[in-house]
């Protein structure tokens, strides 16, 4: 039975495109666009069968949904993925900055070639993506919205994950110089920062240790952990139709974290 109603839907007629689309995140993000209307695209690194099962869920909106297995930090990848994609589903107008990796290791014990691929993911992945993706914009004229998935580690000191928090800095940086250069075009670029997500690596931590997680909401001024949906939520209040002037910013979600 479908799951869509007859309500207005914010986003029909529009595709979303998702990096890191079979993460907690990812996945939060498209049932959210599906559910108002968009058409959706997904990539990760892991291979189409184990995608099946969640693009019939989404499906299960009365909207088309394809994955593609995209290694983001190939730009020449991203740029046949987002290709094939317009061919199929029309220009992405809608497109998240997702994908992203972590490597626990301070900065004397993380290895040279592990930095330079979190780099290559989380940093050089989101600008070759968004790059393209606001070139086919451009060139068509069309309006758009980004949305990069940062962190509240971008700009607090994490010892335990350096090139994480290096690269989601960088990210911030990126968003302002992407949404100064795309304004004059209609296209709004923003960026939003999470703190602790029972989500990804941190989830399966505290799926495993339930006494971390409760140390980790303690820690949190507002006492609560958010959800990969919360986040989700607020990556569509981003792109919204309504949101017309918003664009350059962080929207800081982390509970009052980087209060402390």
């Amino acid at each position: 039975m479908s799951m869509t109603t007859t309500q207005h839907k914010s986003f029909a007629n529009q595709t979303a495109i998702i990096t890191g689309g079979l993460g907690d995140i990812g996945r939060a993000t498209a049932v959210q666009f599906a559910m108002q209307g968009a058409a959706i695209a997904l990539c990760d690194l892991k291979p189409e069968a184990t995608a099946l099962e969640f693009i019939t869920t989404v499906k299960s909106y009365d909207v088309p949904c394809e994955y593609s297995q995209v290694d983001v930090s190939d730009a020449k990848s991203i740029q046949a993925w987002i290709d094939r994609t317009e061919n199929s589903l029309g220009t992405p107008n809608l497109i998240i900055a997702n994908a992203a990796m972590v490597t626990l290791a301070g900065i004397l014990d993380i290895t040279p070639e592990q930095w330079s691929k979190e780099l290559d993911v989380n940093l050089n992945g989101a600008f070759y993506f968004t790059r393209y993706a606001c070139l086919r914009l451009h060139e068509k004229s069309l309006p758009g919205r980004i949305v990069f998935v940062g962190s509240w580690a971008g700009s607090s000191v994490h010892p335990h994950i350096p090139a994480y928090s290096v690269s989601k800095a960088a990210m911030t940086m990126l968003c302002k110089c992407l949404a100064l250069e795309m304004a004059p075009h209609g296209i709004l670029v923003n960026e939003i920062a999470p703190g602790y997500v029972n989500a990804g690596l941190s989830g399966r931590m505290w799926e495993d240790d339930p006494g971390q997680l409760e140390k980790a909401r303690e820690k949190v001024p507002l006492k609560k952990i958010m959800t990969a949906e919360m986040v989700a939520e607020k990556i569509l209040y981003l792109c919204h139709p309504q949101n017309e002037h918003m664009t350059g910013s962080t929207l800081l979600m982390d509970g009052g974290l980087s209060l402390l």
